[in-house]
């Protein structure tokens, strides 16, 4: 029998840095995300958040509570997911996944009184439109064009 190995969300702290700054990406998987490097900004209205696996960062995407959520709903209560990767090395091993299904009660636990994550993500990414349908993300049906053409607005009730 196969043993998962645990995985939990984590809000950034720099204790993670040394990690974060070792993450790689496919250049295939770049044009759609940032290097967790690329996004340790912390202000009242961002939110980085690190995936661990047995206490490692192997994840990492950022919640938004600013004004640019306005632009993927209409919910004053919702919370904006980008920058969404996992570290090469670590890929394959359904670390994503099981990252992200601890989204709801970790949004719930952190942030009271958001009852909804929206995304955009790239209609041309195929396999992250697939894990966020996984989770139980929905294509809401809205569109919005980004650097690399249309993207897919998706949303995750989080009640």
């Amino acid at each position: 029998m196969k043993v998962e190995t645990q995985v939990e969300l984590q809000l950034y702290s720099s204790a993670h840095d040394e990690q974060l700054k070792r993450f790689s990406l496919p250049q295939e998987q770049e044009q759609f995300t940032a290097l967790p490097i690329e996004m340790l900004e912390v202000h009242p209205e961002k939110h980085p958040v690190v995936i661990l696996s047995e206490q490692v960062p192997v994840g990492f995407f950022v919640l938004h509570a600013s004004d640019q959520v306005k632009e993927y709903t209409d919910n004053p209560h919702a919370m904006l997911l980008t920058s969404f990767s996992i570290n090469f090395t670590q890929q394959g091993k359904g670390l994503a996944r099981r990252g992200l299904e601890q989204l709801r009660p970790f949004v719930r636990h952190q942030f009271l009184g958001c009852d909804e994550i929206v995304l955009a993500v790239n209609q041309k990414n195929i396999p992250a439109q697939k894990l966020y349908e996984k989770i139980g993300f929905q294509d809401t049906g809205r569109r919005k064009i980004g650097p690399l053409r249309k993207q897919y607005i998706m949303s995750l009730s989080i009640e």
